[in-house]
Formats: C-alpha cells, structure tokens, sequence
C-alpha cells in the first residue's frame, strides 16, 4: 500500500511480446510531480517512446491511467486517461472516458497501466484485486464491443465486470479507432484503438473491491453531498437534455459545423436537437461512477428503417453534429444509428462524421465518383449512404479502406485539391465547434498536441460578458470579458491559462463538466491525498503536462508548421449569422509568436532549457 491517500502505489506492466506481467511502485514524489491521467501518459511517452517509433510498431506505449481522485464518491471523479503515440497524428496522443472502468481500475489495486510489444495472438489482460494475467481473445476477435463485453461477463461469471475494449474498427487499424468502455463511454480521439489493435490487445477487463484509503474522507463526503444536493441549480441542462442542448443555441450564434464547416447555419438543426431528442426517442439517462448530473443519452429507436438498441447509450453533441449538420443531415434515427454503431465498432465518432463530410464534399465536386463509392451517391444529405460508409469505414471495404486512414491520408491519396476539403489540425478531424465564432478555441486547436481538440481549449462566449464563467476566472487572475473574435495577447492569456486548467483536470481525471469552481477542485485533491496542495500547485502541474506533451511532439518532428489551421477559415461561412466573420490569418500566426513567448518557448514552439528547470523536467534537456 502506498505511504500517499487516495493511491495504491502500483503500476501494472505488460509487456505483450514476452506474455509478461510486472509491478512497478514508483514513489510518492512521482505522483505528486505528474498527478496522473495526461501527467503519466506524458511522462511514459517522453521517457520509453524514442523519436520516429511507428504508431503501429510494438515499441510504441499505451497507457491507461486513473488520477489521484479517480473513485472518489464526488460526480466527475469516475473517468481514466489513455494515450499512446498517435496512428492519426504521429504525436502525442490523449482521449479521457467516463463511465466505471477508470474507478474499477484503482479499485483492482492499480493506478495505471503501461502496455508495449505485441501479442503473438489477440489477447485481453484480466485483471481482479491486484492480480493480472493475460489471456487468450481469438475467439473474441471480429467481435462488437456489445458481444465481447456479453461473453467476457459470462466466461467469468462476473456481472461487474467493466471492460475496456476495441471493436472491429481498432483490430483493422482504423487510424481514429478508438477504446470504448461500458459499452457507450469512449477514449474517442487520436487513434487509440487502433493501437490496442496494432499489439492483439483485444480487451483489458477489470474487478476490484479495495477501495484506497481518503486522507480526510470528511472533506471528501462534504463536497460529495453539496455536489448531490445543488446539481439541479447548476446542471439541470445537462441532466435533461445532456450536450446536446447546444444544437439549437449554436446554430442561433452562427457557431454549428455545417456541410463539411462550409457553413455554419443549419436549416435543419430543430430536427436534430435536444429537444427532438428528448421527445421523441429518449429512454434514460447514464450517469458516470458516483455522479449526480446524469448527462449521458440513452435512446432506443423501433422505425421501419433503423433500429437501435439503448445498449449503446445515444448521440451527444458532437456526434449529433459530425453525423448531422456537418453532413447536411436532419434525420435523428440515422445519426442514432450511426452512433450506435461507432460504440459497437468502435470508431470516434467526431472523426467518422467530418471523414464522411469530407468525402461528400469530395463527390460532389468531382473527386470521387460513384464508381470509387461503389454506387453510393455520397451528397450531402443523403442519411442512407452516411450510415452505410461508417460501415465501410469500420469493416475497411471499398472507399472506406482510403476514409479509414482520416481526411488528411485520404485527401492525398484522392488527389486533385481535395486537401482543401479536409477539416484537420495535425491530421486530427477538427471537433464540432466552430473557429470562426470562438477565434481563441480556433487559436487552441492550432496549437492543441493532439491536433484540433475542444476539451483542452477556451469556449470564447463564455467570456464575453460577465458571468458565472469569468466570476471563476478571477481565481487565476482574469478580471475583463473579451468578444470572442478576440485575438489579442489577452486572448492568449485567457486561452493560456484556461488550457492550463484543462490539463490539470486531464491529469486528476477530472470531468470538465462537472461544476466544482477551483477551490473546490482544490480541496478535493487535498481531501483525497493529504498533500498540501494549492491552486498554483495545480496550474503547475497543468503546465507540466502541456510542455511535455509539447515536447513529445517536437522529438517526433511536429512543430510550428503543424500549428496551423485550415484555409476554409481564413474565409468567413457561405451563409448564416458569420457571413462576414472569419480568422484574420496574420492575427492569427502573430497570437501563435504570443503564445510561444508566454509559455516559455522558443521562437519554434521548443520548450527552452530554463521553462523545462522551473518546472522540474531538467531531465528532458
């Protein structure tokens, strides 16, 4: 047992190619230098992974890792981090879940695990109250993540088993393939199914009953209780209608993905919003470990030409956007069913909707014909030949062979300009939030590591007006409300600093969504580990985290060329609310040289020697 609350002291290692299981307890001071989530994935990444390793090459890592309040009866505390080096961005790749599986990994005796080599045979790791060993998956393999997860429980006579898993999507290396646990929580972005598939790894499937120790468990059943009792103040829209609440609000503000980000205005958005939703197919509602908000969508459908089954929970917002207004679609049943069969296949499914987008573009300008589509005319618009190519996506047949590789592969292999058409940063699809409206999240997804990202990067209208987002603000000093077209070296201040907290929530594991101020945030750490930590003490971790992550990308050749957004949105949209809005391009690089400065970096994005010395990494220079 670790001398720190709130931990075991343990990390699993596995190292497929020799079949071999191992525990490493690295100290307290580790934990408290790197906390955990995005913290150890950085540090493992940084320390194992050597400079133009292949994604798919077993020397490649993947780490799975709890924070220090992962499994703490506070809402938001149920989630894990994962990350590898990316197939989709050859960089630092980071996707956080919700759900169970992050809590019953602490709980089986571990904080986290780190995975290399490659299995001779597909294989899941099994892990129950501190024992591991791996074990055979080919009878798994070709499997849904519903039918894996059914059979594992049954195979062990475990009902609690939680499960995190690949689909068929990340065994044929689907390059944003991803790790779905619960069957409807995802690791979604940066390709890391595909790496669990790359190394046979079918599966980690965990149970455990030890709960670590809390330093001050009063603390913690405190901010449990006033969490239980005020989440209906503070997040009744998100219990009734989740994420998807934004689909009417953006589309008022001129802010929702629409026709391949073409656009911004979608004539068909009341069919696909929350609102419809909730009238018309919703069933439940999920919750995540301990949480009272209860966010996540369950839906069944029971049409004449799709069906869907609750199992696999429902469309939140990017999904209902990537599916729907991206792709000029306004039928819900069909974006709940590709939804449903992104869980079951196991694809992210904001990179599954802007590749079909992208291609639909692609078709109707020519580049691909129906003879490359195999007879599907893929126009924007068309539901049936959305829901088929996320089918071929994932199973890789015909043109979804070449979409499986994401828009930034595909568009070269297509040719002929379609470069212009594909919506990355990195290679990585951009999220459904629209750059044009929020001009410092445009600047965020430029320079996010893991290519365009929305969970580690500033919502500018929440801080254009004095409110409850700026009154938090004030805790790190950010007194004035900006326009969000804003682009001023206080804008980068307010990105700067914001991302910074989204990395300390990344690295405790900590939901964004959940409404603890900073203080609370604070105190909750104290309460679980002990430790007299402090709000400083968190942004410096969060600092931490994002300067290894940089560097980890300059060592694998990603620098200020790939902090660069696409040219559709120096343009302002064809229609709607931002007709005549769009990124000043020489603002825009002349943020990037601010930004570079006020992080301690160099004039091409290298972290300097005396930025990685006060922040502990001297052994990165």
């Amino acid at each position: 047992m670790s001398g720190i609350s709130g931990f075991n002291g343990k990390i699993l290692r596995v190292d497929l190619s020799q079949g071999a299981v191992t525990t490493e307890e690295p100290g307290d001071d580790f934990y408290r230098m790197y906390f955990g989530g995005s913290g150890f994935v950085a540090y493992f990444l940084l320390k194992e992974v050597k400079s133009g390793t292949d994604a798919f090459s077993p020397d490649n890592r993947i780490i799975f890792a709890s924070g220090p309040i992962t499994g703490s009866p506070v809402g938001g505390c149920g989630r894990h981090d994962v990350g590898a080096k990316s197939p989709l961005t050859g960089g630092f790749g980071d996707a956080q879940s919700g759900g169970y599986w992050g809590s019953e990994l602490k709980f089986s005796g571990f904080d986290a695990i780190v995975i290399q080599g490659k299995a001779a045979r597909p294989t899941y790791l099994l892990i129950q109250d501190g024992k591991a060993e791996l074990k055979d998956a080919s009878h798994l393999w070709g499997k849904t993540t519903g039918e894996t997860q059914n059979l594992l429980r049954q195979e062990l006579n475990e009902p609690g088993l939680r499960v995190a898993q690949i689909g068929p999507a990340g065994e044929k290396l689907v390059r944003y393939a991803c790790v779905i646990n619960d069957l409807h929580d995802a690791a979604g972005r940066t390709g890391l199914g595909a790496v669990m598939g790359s190394k046979n790894l079918k599966a980690i499937a965990v149970r455990g009953h030890n709960h670590p120790p809390f330093a001050h468990p009063e603390t913690v059943s405190t901010l449990g209780r006033w969490l239980r009792d005020n989440v209906m103040l503070l997040a009744k829209p998100l219990y009734d209608m989740g994420t998807s609440r934004l689909v009417m609000g953006l589309n008022k503000s001129g802010g929702l993905p629409t026709r391949n980000f073409q656009t911004s205005f979608f004539e068909g958005a009341s069919k696909i919003s929350g609102e419809t939703m909730r009238n018309t197919m919703l069933t439940g509602r999920h919750s995540c470990y301990a949480c009272p908000v209860r966010c996540k969508r369950v839906v069944e459908v029971k049409g004449p030409v799709y069906q869907v089954s609750p199992e696999y929970g429902g469309p939140e917002y990017e999904t209902i956007a990537a599916f729907g207004s991206d792709c000029c679609i306004d039928d819900l049943p069909a974006i709940a069913k590709a939804n449903e069969l992104c869980n079951a296949y196991g694809l992210d499914t904001i990179s599954t909707g802007a590749t079909i987008a992208f291609a639909m573009e692609c078709f109707e300008n020519g580049l691909l014909t129906a003879q490359d589509t195999g007879g599907v005319e893929l126009r924007f618009g068309n539901a049936p030949a959305m829901v088929e190519m996320v089918e071929r996506i994932a199973q890789r047949r015909g043109l979804g062979n070449i979409l499986a590789e994401g828009t930034a592969r595909a568009a070269q292999k297509i040719g002929n300009g379609a470069e212009k058409f594909a919506m990355h940063v990195k290679g990585q699809e951009a999220p459904m939030h629209e750059p044009r409206l929020k001009q410092g999240l445009g600047l965020g997804y430029a320079l996010s590591p893991t290519g365009a990202d929305h969970c580690h990067n500033l919502h500018d209208i929440y801080y254009t007006a004095k409110g409850p987002g700026l009154e938090n603000f004030k805790a790190l000093g950010v007194m004035q409300p900006l326009p969000a077209s804003d682009l001023s070296p206080a804008k980068v201040r307010m990105l700067l600093y914001n991302s910074q907290w989204m990395w300390v929530l990344n690295s405790l594991v900590y939901c964004l969504f959940v409404p603890l101020n900073y203080e609370q945030i604070t105190e909750l750490t104290k309460g679980v580990t002990g430790w007299n930590v402090s709000l400083w003490e968190l942004m410096k971790v969060g600092d931490r985290v994002r300067t290894m992550a940089r560097e980890f990308n300059i060592r694998q050749g990603l620098g200020p060329p790939e902090d660069e957004l696409p040219h559709r949105f120096f343009t302002p949209p064809t229609t709607g609310p931002l007709n005549t809005t769009a990124i000043n391009e020489s603002k825009l690089a002349q943020a990037r040289k601010t930004y570079y400065a006020m992080t301690g970096w160099d004039e091409n994005g290298k972290p300097q020697p005396e930025k990685l010395a006060e922040l502990g990494l001297d052994w990165l220079v």
